[in-house]
């Protein structure tokens, strides 16, 4: 299902991208937002995903609630085609592929950054121009607070980690301490 999802992930990609109607660019958050719903309401997700409903009552709902909540035409359009070929069940998986897509094409690298203890805003700063400069893309960072690190950070982006932790050196020269 997997590959199923990342077709949808890029259609919707391309649709969000080449879209010149006003709302395109808020279309991620109307369909998390809906997903939210979906999942907050067993009632809801069961009506949207029971092959025993028709397909026009599920539009219906999608259309009431999206009329409701001020979606875009995209953003109902794609939840419509969803209904169409009862793929409204892989919404979750399809959102999580779509910002993978949307962040490859706008050159955005996620990074998890744990440091022992809590950055200030210039500091945080700086690690992500490092890491911009680093990586050549804009970096949108995650930061975790681990005190066992004792100093310094680890930084993962993608699969690539960077260990700068006090922990680590300690660890390294006792391995080569250990190794003499």
């Amino acid at each position: 299902m997997a590959a199923v999802a990342s077709r949808y992930a890029r259609a919707l990609a391309d649709a969000v991208t080449g879209a010149k109607v006003s709302g395109g660019e808020h279309v991620e958050s109307q369909i998390t937002g809906f997903l939210g719903m979906m999942q907050s309401s067993a009632d809801l997700r069961n009506v949207l995903t029971s092959p025993a409903v028709k397909a026009k009552a599920k539009k219906q709902l999608v259309d009431a609630l999206g009329s409701k909540l001020g979606f875009s035409t995209l953003a109902r359009n794609f939840l419509f085609v969803l209904v169409d070929h009862k793929r409204i069940a892989l919404l979750q998986e399809i959102l999580v592929l779509f910002r993978a897509e949307m962040d490859e094409r706008h050159g955005v690298v996620e990074a998890h950054i744990t440091t022992a203890a809590e950055l200030g805003a210039a500091e945080r700063a700086k690690l992500e121009a490092a890491l911009t400069k680093r990586t050549g893309k804009k970096v949108r960072a995650e930061y975790h607070v681990d005190p066992a690190l004792i100093g310094g950070a680890v930084t993962r982006v993608g699969s690539t980690v960077f260990d700068g932790s006090v922990r680590e050196r300690l660890q390294t020269l006792r391995a080569k301490l250990s190794s003499q």
